[in-house]
Formats: structure tokens, C-alpha cells, sequence
């Protein structure tokens, strides 16, 4: 029982209370080792999003156009799909670009395609030093890949060529449904060039796509939210006044096509430090408030109701830094990671929804080839073991798509902390719930504070009236993320964290990575028409209540 009247938390569900279509808006990931997407590796987890079955992920990767060896390493991947003999004749490598794609679409999965970095023999030589020969591999690694073009009509042919061959292989309708998106993060150390050189790659890069299959997504500017103002360099603001007023560098008219924006949130940061000193957990309500000020940016222009995918939301940076660089990296082999994400990404889609903005969520994180058992990267799985965060993706796929009404006496509104973490306030305790039809009514409910060193938990008393189903005989399935279950971490711990676990090891690992019920199936009673529900819920951990008729184990 809950030990005074605060710890008590009440939650009611009314599922005679229809809220519209719930937007399912979390189906995107993407990573920045391109090579990794074939990796057997890399197959074994995009096959587990294939499988989820709710609707397609999108995935997007880094360095699609980069020169080097084919071969992905951290923060760093390549395809030679341009390169130009001794005589400037281009040469279109399309293999490893065709083994990517084809990947992706294998597992039932749908390309994000991000139009970067590059490529060597393509980068304007004026921006980076090649006076040296046998300097110029090493000085493109560093920072030729972020230049712009020595000559922009040789990028829209690679562009043109680059839609209309995988309109011709899988047809325009299906490409349509793909995204194509100019660069990343223009405003930070990936973009060399000036603002209006960028401008100029946008629009050469729209007129490419359009031409190659007009009914084709292109959008951007993938844009950081550190700069979202910034009149210095690139930006959200900037980019935007120039496609709805600026001067198209390709037609001479003006306008550029926008088909969707795209901008970056973080909700910290974190470098490199061998002395782990302590340092302030990752926020949300600075993950909400740039977001709303994008929104802010963007209905400027009048664009408010146009798709905006967040093509990096996430807790912090850094997807290839660990644990090892910095402890408190530790937070993405927890239940930590999905009890931030599940909080954020709640927010941010009332945010939308409360505007009627058409908001995408994409998760920047995969898996790192070799890397040590919970290194703590940024990454779904670890050496084939799959981390708590990928269980909460689970919990999503379980969710219906008619959203009904949720009220919870302890949820929070982040930007009213009167800090960016809300140390003075108890946690959030809220989430949504859905109806599958007469199928199935889903309850998901998150404990999250910011904190990371929070530890207590709470009374949760639900209350749902109003189920739509034709039998009294209704049962329910409990899932669980916290400490203890649907957290292979746990185990990991106990096992005394091998960096390479032995067979006996691996095996008790990875038994306990998927999504675990906090208990057997059980029969729930009717009572004055409500089923009325108590349990406990730590911080930090995410409950997901499935009452339906009829029992299913």
C-alpha cells in the first residue's frame, strides 16, 4: 500500500472516449555506419523491426555518398557510388548503394535516404587542402566529405540517377513512399560551405529528385536545434525563408519544393571524460521546448501543417560514445533509456497533436559491429542481445490506433520545471491508451524523472469504464520495462559483466532480452461496468496493460 496520500498515483481510461487516430509517428531509426545495414548483425536487428508488423520503419544512415574501403566503423561508412577517372569521366558504382537499399527493403523495412556526405572526387578541392597527393585520401576523411560540389550539374546527375534507377527497380509508386533528404546537420562541422552554397545544393538536389520521379518526398534541412536561429550559418529559419522567398538557384523562380522539414533535438550532451565526473542527466523539457520553437519556425513561414520529421531525437549525442568514454553513458544499458524516451516522445506527440502538426519521431540508434557486451552505445542491441529500449519498441507495436481518453493525477508538464531536469518535482506519472477495436483495449503507462539516481516508485490505481467488448469474461497481460524485467542488463550484471560472455553466459543474457510480462495472464472482474486495477511502478519503469476478452497467454 502506498505509503502517504502523494504516493498514490490514479489513472483513468474512458474507452467510450474516441480521441482521433493515434499517429504510430516512432517507426524511424537510422545510425551513421551505412556498411552496417548488411552486416549479419545488422540484418539480425533490422529483421526484428520487419517483424513488428505495426507499419514499416524507416531507416536512415550516414555517409551514403562517401569514398573509402565500403567497410563501416564508427561514425564512418562509405560506397564509392561516384568516382571519376584520370580524364574527369564520372563512374557510378551502384553496388554497395543497391546492397543497402535492398537490405532496408528486405525486411520489410522503407529507405530514409539522407543525400551525403561528398564524395571525394566530387568535393570542391577550394574548401579542403589537396595540394599533396598522397595527403588527399587522409585530408577527404577529415574534412572533404563535408564540402560542396567543385560542380554542381555532375551532383544533380548523381542525384537524377541515384531516384531514377530505384524508381525503375522498384517502381515510382513505391518510391514515393520513400524519404529523400538533403545532408545532415549543415549548421555544425558536417557542412564547410556557406549558407547560400547550401541553398544552392538544395535546390539543385529538389530539381533533381523531382525530375527523376515527380511524385518523390524531398525535404531538409536536418538542421541541429543549437542553431536553430542562427543568422551566421546555416539554419532551420534561414533554410526555410528561402524555399517559400528566395530566388531558386536552379529554375531563376521563386521557391524551391518542400515536401517535408526535418530538424535535430537533443536532450543533452556528452563527451569523452576518463574521470567520469558527475554531470546532469539528459532533459525533456529542453527536448520539448526546441521542438516547440522548430514548430514556432516553421508556421513562420506558413508551413505549420506540414510533415516534420525529427530525424534525430534522442537523449543526448554521441551514438558511438560508451560507457567506457564517459560512465555516465551507462544510462543507455538501463531501464533509464526507454523510461526517457517513452516520456519525451509522449510529450512531443501531445505537443503535435495539441497544434495539429503532422510530427515524425526518428530514434538515431542501431547496433556497433564487435563492440564489448554493453558497451553503452547508443544502440538497440548489443552483441545480438537486445537492450531495454528495443523492448519499449515492442510495447509500441502492441498499441492500438484508436486513441482514447487517458487522465493520470501525477503527469507533468516539463516546461513548467522550474529546471531543464525538474530535480525539485516527483516524476512523471502519465502515458495514452488505445483501443484495437473489439480486439483489445492497450494501457501504456510510464514512471519517468529525469533524474537518473531516482529510485522510489508508486501506488498506481487504474480505473477504465466503457470497454467496448461483447464479454464480461475479459483478461488481462501485464508487460513490464523496469530494473528486473524486460532488461537483459540486469542479467548482464549479475553474470559479472563479461565483455565477451562465454557460451553459458550468452545464453542466460540473452534469455531474459525480450519483453517480459510482470505476471501470468490473468482474469479480470466487471464492477459497476470498470475494471479497476492497483500496482506498484518504480521511476524508471513502463507498464503496458492489455485487457481483452477471452484469455490469450
Amino acid at each position: 500500500m502506498p505509503k502517504n496520500e502523494s504516493d498514490s498515483v490514479r489513472i483513468k481510461v474512458d474507452a467510450g472516449k474516441w480521441l482521433g487516430e493515434l499517429p504510430h509517428n516512432w517507426n524511424y531509426i537510422g545510425y551513421d555506419e551505412c556498411n552496417y545495414t548488411y552486416t549479419p548483425e545488422g540484418q539480425e536487428l533490422l529483421a526484428k523491426f520487419g517483424a513488428l508488423g505495426e507499419k514499416p520503419y524507416y531507416v536512415r544512415a550516414h555517409h551514403l555518398f562517401c569514398t573509402g574501403n565500403g567497410h563501416g566503423f564508427y561514425k564512418w561508412g562509405s560506397t564509392n557510388v561516384y568516382l571519376e577517372d584520370e580524364a574527369g569521366q564520372v563512374i557510378y558504382n551502384w553496388a554497395l548503394m543497391d546492397r543497402i537499399i535492398d537490405t532496408i527493403m528486405q525486411h520489410n523495412c522503407k529507405p530514409f535516404i539522407e543525400l551525403g556526405f561528398m564524395p571525394m572526387h566530387l568535393a570542391d578541392p577550394a574548401h579542403y587542402d589537396v595540394s599533396q597527393d598522397n595527403r588527399r585520401y587522409a585530408n577527404y576523411q577529415t574534412v572533404g566529405w563535408a564540402c560542396p560540389p567543385k560542380d554542381y550539374g555532375k551532383w544533380y546527375d548523381l542525384i537524377f540517377s541515384l531516384v531514377r534507377r530505384h524508381a525503375d527497380r522498384y517502381g515510382a509508386a513505391e518510391v514515393a513512399t520513400w524519404y529523400w533528404e538533403l545532408w545532415n546537420e549543415p549548421d555544425g562541422m558536417y557542412w564547410r560551405g556557406t549558407i547560400e552554397e547550401f541553398h544552392k545544393l538544395y535546390d539543385t538536389t529538389a530539381a533533381a529528385v523531382k525530375a527523376a520521379c515527380p511524385q518523390a518526398r524531398v525535404g531538409g534541412p536536418a538542421t541541429t536545434y543549437r542553431h536553430i536561429e542562427r543568422s551566421d550559418r546555416v539554419s532551420l529559419d534561414a533554410f526555410l525563408d528561402h524555399c517559400v522567398n528566395g530566388t531558386n538557384y536552379v529554375t531563376g523562380q521563386k521557391g524551391t519544393p518542400l515536401d517535408f522539414v526535418a530538424f535535430h533535438v537533443k536532450g543533452g550532451g556528452y563527451r569523452a571524460d576518463p574521470l567520469n565526473r558527475k554531470v546532469n542527466p539528459p532533459s525533456t523539457q529542453q527536448a520539448v521546448r526546441k521542438t516547440a520553437l522548430g514548430h514556432e519556425i516553421i508556421s513562420k513561414y506558413g508551413l505549420g501543417d506540414l510533415e516534420c520529421v525529427l530525424s534525430e531525437i534522442d537523449p543526448d549525442g554521441w551514438a558511438a560514445g560508451g560507457a567506457w568514454d564517459n560512465a555516465a553513458l551507462n544510462f543507455r544499458n538501463t531501464e533509464y533509456y526507454p523510461s526517457w524516451v517513452a516520456c519525451t516522445f509522449d510529450k512531443l506527440t501531445r505537443l503535435a497533436l495539441d497544434r495539429k502538426w503532422d510530427l515524425r519521431l526518428l530514434t538515431w540508434a542501431f547496433m556497433f559491429v564487435a563492440e564489448r557486451c554493453f558497451e553503452g552505445t547508443r544502440a538497440f542491441s548489443t552483441q545480438g542481445i537486445d537492450k531495454a529500449i528495443l523492448n519499449l519498441f515492442r510495447m509500441y507495436a502492441k498499441m492500438g490506433t484508436q486513441q482514447v481518453e487517458f487522465e493520470s493525477s501525477a503527469a507533468k508538464d516539463p516546461l513548467q520545471y522550474a529546471d531543464l531536469w525538474g530535480f525539485e518535482e516527483t516524476s512523471d506519472v502519465s502515458g495514452f491508451a488505445t483501443l484495437s477495436g473489439n480486439k483489445s483495449l492497450e494501457v501504456l503507462i510510464y514512471n519517468h524523472h529525469d533524474d537518473w539516481d531516482r529510485k522510489e516508485e508508486v501506488e498506481v490505481e487504474l480505473e477504465v469504464k466503457n470497454l467496448p467488448f461483447p464479454s464480461d469474461d475479459l483478461w488481462l497481460r501485464h508487460y513490464r520495462i523496469d530494473a528486473t524485467h524486460s532488461n537483459a542488463y540486469d542479467e548482464w550484471v549479475r553474470q559479472g559483466k563479461p565483455m565477451y560472455p562465454a557460451a553459458g553466459q550468452y545464453a542466460a543474457i540473452k534469455a531474459r532480452d525480450g519483453l517480459e510480462l510482470l505476471e501470468p495472464p490473468q482474469k479480470v472482474l466487471l464492477m459497476d461496468g470498470k475494471v479497476k486495477l492497483s500496482f506498484r511502478l518504480p521511476v524508471h519503469g513502463i507498464s503496458l496493460l492489455v485487457v481483452s476478452p477471452g484469455r490469450c497467454d
